[in-house]
């Protein structure tokens, strides 16, 4: 019970750099750059996706698997989280996610929020994913775990 404790404690902090890779990058991308919501929410997610992966696997998870598997699985849970969100981001920031142009003068709701309340969609979404599925066969499997 302590050990998964400690492990989710290690996935939060290491989710919250994540968090604040994608809320820095997403807010370069929308406004330094103007980039449509929906864009700088795909850019910015792939951003933190490659670093939240890349910790957690070796020091939150401790898995020595290859890392084709894994990120295969995690690329499959992007395969369906990914369209959505971005989809959802549109929706809820009143934007055209193909053309970008404004369905409305005000957003539905504001950028921030929509980001903020997706990135905690997806903290627990894919905490549960990975420790109950990529990772589950292969926990505490590396030379940090057997320390």
């Amino acid at each position: 019970m302590k050990k998964e404790l400690l492990r989710t404690i290690k996935y939060a902090l290491v989710a919250a750099s994540a968090g604040l890779i994608q809320i820095g990058s997403y807010t370069l991308f929308y406004e330094l750059f103007h980039w449509a919501p929906w864009l700088a929410y795909l850019v910015s997610l792939i951003l933190s996706v490659l670093w939240n992966f890349t910790i957690n696997r070796r020091y939150t998870f401790h898995s020595a698997d290859d890392l084709r598997r894994p990120m295969l699985l995690v690329l499959l849970y992007y395969v369906v989280f990914t369209p959505l969100s971005t989809w959802w981001t549109a929706a809820l920031t009143g934007e055209n996610p193909f053309t970008g142009a404004a369905a409305s003068s005000e957003p539905l709701v504001n950028n921030y929020v929509v980001q903020i309340g997706t990135m905690l969609i997806n903290f627990v979404t894919e905490f549960l994913y990975q420790r109950f599925v990529v990772f589950k066969d292969t926990l505490d499997t590396n030379k940090l775990a057997k320390k």
